[in-house]
């Protein structure tokens, strides 16, 4: 039994080794990034889009801070999904006010996409700017200056950039959970955006060109698939070239989330059915670096357990989770995250348990609605 102890060793310290690299040369793109401030005497106008369905709660709560940005010219594209609520009513009356809003009323179930695809398209072929800007009804910009931070990131070839899409914070365990994994998915679409292999970004938080969307053919590729408006999008059009990304507590946008563990899931299923349509090359880096931390976790505990190695043993794992901790409490500097250090550890534990029940869920169970 004492060689499978040995290679027990051996997958440890391969596994340690892909996790310093996660950590070291990946994640630290973003934990140490210099932010660059490169204002601007002249800024491209924008067109925000905005797709609804039955949300006046939400426009009458958060569309003010898109309207009232502090921009020399954009305009807001509100596109009123076949709403049986009093959005229309509430639009119309904001216009007077913003002579900015504009409003696109769906009025037929005339969708040839699955999910808002089909409303975001009309809504983006509507925009009069060749610079798009996306976000959610529930959502609201940090603060005035998020459009010209967004403006300020495009240089000469950029047609691409990735935002934040934070949630609030709450009271309660779920709301815990809810902004870890928001957080570590934005540390990996923000770090491989950052070495150069862009594979995803957040419709609450994204912008790109309008000419780079008819360039693409819209969402013609993946119309078929319920999610994918924002992830399958930019996988399929990101490139090293074209792609920037925007860190910082000023740029990004915050939304509310979910208070119940079932919406959670639901959502979470969601978001997870376009991943299996990524890139070849990015879902094998994902699938590379997530089985790491599980062979690392799984090896760990059996030396442990086999009282082998255990200087050694000991000393990696606490190697592994101060490296963790490092990369995780800068990042949460650099995009304005807090009241999660502490308490992360056990939160990626418990995701590594979750994501693959969710995973598992859109297997047996299928859901084609977005509204």
């Amino acid at each position: 039994m004492g060689f499978l102890k040995d290679y027990l060793f051996i997958i440890f310290i391969g596994a340690i080794l892909l996790q310093m690299i996660y950590f070291w040369l990946i994640t630290s793109k973003v934990a140490f990034l210099k932010t660059k401030h490169s204002e601007k005497n002249i800024y491209d106008p924008i067109s925000v889009v905005i797709t609804v369905r039955n949300e006046q709660d939400n426009l009458m709560r958060f569309l003010k801070f898109v309207l009232e940005q502090d921009y020399p010219n954009f305009e807001v594209i509100v596109v009123n999904d076949q709403s049986n609520d009093d959005s229309e009513y509430y639009l119309k009356s904001l216009q007077p006010i913003y002579l900015n809003l504009k409003i696109v009323n769906v009025l037929n179930p005339v969708n040839f996409f699955k999910g808002k695809k089909f409303p975001l398209s009309i809504g983006i072929k509507s925009a009069k700017n060749d610079l798009i800007v996306l976000i959610d009804a529930d959502c609201k910009p940090n603060s005035n200056q998020w459009l010209k931070e967004i403006a300020e990131s495009y240089e000469d070839g950029t047609k691409i950039v990735l935002g934040f899409g934070d949630y609030s914070f709450e009271k309660g365990f779920l709301n815990y959970v809810i902004r870890y994994e928001t957080l570590k998915t934005a540390i990996n679409y923000f770090s491989f955006a950052r070495i150069g292999i862009p594979y995803m970004g957040v419709g609450r938080n994204l912008s790109y060109k309008k000419s780079l969307f008819f360039e693409q053919h819209g969402f013609q590729s993946h119309y078929k698939i319920q999610s994918g408006d924002d992830d399958l999008f930019v996988n399929k059009a990101a490139n090293r070239l074209n792609t920037r990304i925007l860190a910082s507590p000023t740029s990004k946008t915050i939304s509310l989330p979910e208070t119940s563990f079932l919406n959670f899931v639901n959502q979470k299923r969601r978001h997870l059915t376009s991943g299996k349509y990524y890139k070849a090359k990015h879902l094998f880096l994902l699938f590379i670096f997530d089985i790491s931390y599980y062979l690392f976790l799984i090896t760990a505990i059996l030396l442990l357990l086999e009282k082998q190695q255990i200087i050694a043993v000991t000393t990696l794992i606490a190697l592994r989770y101060i490296s963790f901790l490092i990369i995780t409490k800068l990042t949460m500097i650099k995009l304005g995250v807090s009241k999660l250090l502490l308490i992360s550890p056990f939160l990626e534990l418990l995701l590594s348990v979750f994501i693959p029940f969710i995973l598992m869920t859109n297997i047996i169970y299928r859901n084609a609605k977005w509204k």
